[in-house]
């Protein structure tokens, strides 16, 4: 009987445990007289996106017009204090007059699980800086210019396969017409490769750009996974192979610079230019740290062999 009572008691007091990790910073809006709905253990006030019943995007609409008339409301996501700001003027104080002191995007950045995930949008004020002033030179109006008769290029395949589609009378899905559009224009100038994906129905980049923001059930694992206990699912990154879409980018960009380099072929294109850079690092600063750079993926596809 004594067993089963320090059972009991056990339980008990890893629910309390659990309840109080959960909870112990649901005070902190109330106490800064921040408004903001009322948050549930575990899940903060995302709930319903957590259980993908709804997205973000409409969580935050909601959200605002419920409290359209507050400058700004605190939620919580899971334990997680985070501020929703909504008066224009603090908004432009965050990102022009102090964007110093909120660089950060806290996103975690877990490059052994997902090197691409390691790029401008994600990353932390210490590597966004000196990685946004690197690659700022490649993206100039001047750059981007050279890349026009690449996009005229798929524009005319794209002319041509809608000639034929016309040619059928039958329906056209937009969407993938302009997906596929859209993957022949990125291939070109990103990767200096024909795609193809208007005139090959099997496209192995198309599928792949489907798989990309497809919704799978292991994708959403990983995604709370990441969000909820980062430090164990970047150790899963030296156990777990790589993503399908991962190591064919890789080895993707490894073999066209190899290409390119044996047979002295200067394109247009990203590729190009990221080839420039390793090539004469002297024009800007160091580039050791660009990651999925020319020296992540040599790096990389050497240790995959």
């Amino acid at each position: 009987m004594a067993t089963y009572l320090e059972i009991i008691c056990v339980i008990i007091a890893l629910i309390l445990m659990f309840y109080y990790y959960f909870t112990s910073t649901f005070d902190f809006w109330k106490v800064r007289g921040v408004p903001g709905p009322k948050p549930l253990p575990m899940f903060g006030n995302i709930k319903d996106v957590t259980l993908l019943r709804t997205s973000m995007c409409h969580y935050l609409k909601k959200l605002h017009q419920k409290y359209k008339d507050e400058p700004m409301v605190g939620i919580f996501t899971r334990r997680t204090p985070v501020l929703v700001v909504q008066d224009p003027e603090l908004i432009k104080d965050i990102l022009i007059r102090d964007f110093s002191k909120f660089a950060n995007r806290g996103i975690p950045v877990l490059e052994k699980v997902d090197p691409l995930s390691a790029h401008l949008f994600n990353l932390e004020a210490e590597r966004w800086r000196p990685l946004r002033t690197r690659l700022s030179p490649v993206f100039t109006s001047g750059k981007l210019k050279e890349m026009f008769p690449l996009i005229l290029e798929c524009s005319k395949h794209l002319g041509q396969y809608l000639d034929k589609l016309v040619a059928k009378d039958e329906p056209v899905e937009c969407r993938e017409l302009t997906a596929k559009y859209t993957t022949d224009v990125i291939g070109s100038c990103a990767f200096g490769i024909e795609m193809n994906a208007l005139s090959d129905e099997k496209s192995e980049f198309r599928r792949l750009g489907r798989e990309v923001f497809a919704v799978s059930f292991k994708q959403i694992l990983k995604l709370r996974l990441s969000q909820i206990i980062p430090g164990l699912y970047n150790l899963l990154g030296y156990l777990l192979p790589r993503s399908e879409i991962t190591t064919f980018l890789t080895k993707t960009i490894v073999d066209t610079m190899k290409y390119r380099d044996e047979n002295n072929i200067t394109r247009p294109d990203f590729v190009n230019m990221l080839m420039e850079l390793k090539k004469h690092p002297n024009k800007l600063e160091n580039i050791s740290e660009v990651p999925v750079s020319a020296d992540y993926a040599f790096k990389h596809n050497k240790e995959n062999k």
